[in-house]
């Protein structure tokens, strides 16, 4: 009799076919980074959205830590883990998937008069559609609709029914945000003024565009830790164009719109903002 755990053996047959997967705890929620992960001691993220520096052996940094390799999979480390699983989860945008998880029976109905029909898999209260390609994961895309992709893991629930088709636009355009039709008018952000006298540097044009072009730069390079990548060139540009007075609604719109083409949303962009500017004492 095999004494592989159950979840495990459904893990490596995924694995075989390339499909990156990691063990989920009881609840649907992955295992904790390890002591010398913990607290962003390697460089991740203590809430593991985004995976870190480290090269951990242990089940670390959520969807991170999901592999293929199946002697990560079955080292001591890991079997430790699938012992305790509660079940499988994988990352789709890894495997070139997009998993549209509809939350209710309203949520499959408007996916059932809205998108392409493509491969279906029960869930506890709906369904995942899984559709052939990636995009940026996006939660409350609509009432009862995430879209999981990249950066972002899903519960393996099954093979499900029904053929996959290609991603559609219209999956795509759920994460598209509906611009503005309000302009506003530049405005200087309501900041401290620094002390001194004399006239301030950043009011030359090339100093203060040379240094948000920068910025847009640090976002758009930006390969992994989107979210604390954001945060700190927020920080960056706070710290040394915050005090004067000399940014604008402009400058900000501009970093606010490099980091939503790298899939942030505009809220986590503003909380990114606020935090750094608390971080501050501005």
């Amino acid at each position: 009799m095999s004494t592989t755990p159950g979840p495990l053996r459904t893990a490596l047959a995924l694995a075989a076919t390339g499909v990156p997967v990691l063990p989920l705890r009881a609840g649907k929620a992955p295992f904790g980074n390890c002591h010398r992960c913990a607290n962003n001691a390697c460089g991740g993220r203590p809430n593991m959205k985004s995976a870190g520096p480290c090269r951990c052996p242990g089940v670390c940094h959520a969807w991170a830590a999901a592999t293929t390799d199946s002697a990560v999979l079955t080292s001591p480390a890991w079997t430790t883990a699938w012992r305790r699983a509660a079940t499988v989860a994988y990352h789709p945008g890894a495997a070139g998937l997009t998993v549209v998880d509809l939350d209710n029976a309203a949520a499959v109905a408007w996916a059932r008069e809205t998108l392409p029909a493509t491969r279906a898999v029960p869930t506890t209260r709906g369904e995942h559609w899984i559709y052939r390609g990636a995009m940026s994961s996006h939660n409350a895309v609509r009432p009862g609709v995430d879209v999981k992709s990249t950066m972002a893991y899903a519960r393996y629930l099954g093979p499900g029914t029904g053929a996959m088709t290609a991603l559609p636009d219209a999956v795509r355009a759920l994460a598209v945000k509906e611009p503005s039709t309000i302009r506003p008018t530049p405005q200087a952000v309501a900041l401290p003024a620094r002390s001194g006298v004399g006239e301030c540097r950043h009011r030359t044009p090339a100093y203060l565009d040379r240094g948000i072009a920068m910025a847009e730069q640090r976002i758009t390079e930006a390969r992994s830790a989107v979210h604390a990548t954001v945060y700190r060139t927020f920080l960056a540009v706070l710290s040394t164009h915050g005090r004067c007075g000399c940014l604008t609604d402009v400058h900000r719109m501009r970093l606010f719109a490099a980091a939503q083409v790298k899939g942030e949303s505009l809220r986590h962009c503003t909380d990114a903002w606020t935090n750094a500017r608390t971080t501050l004492g501005l």
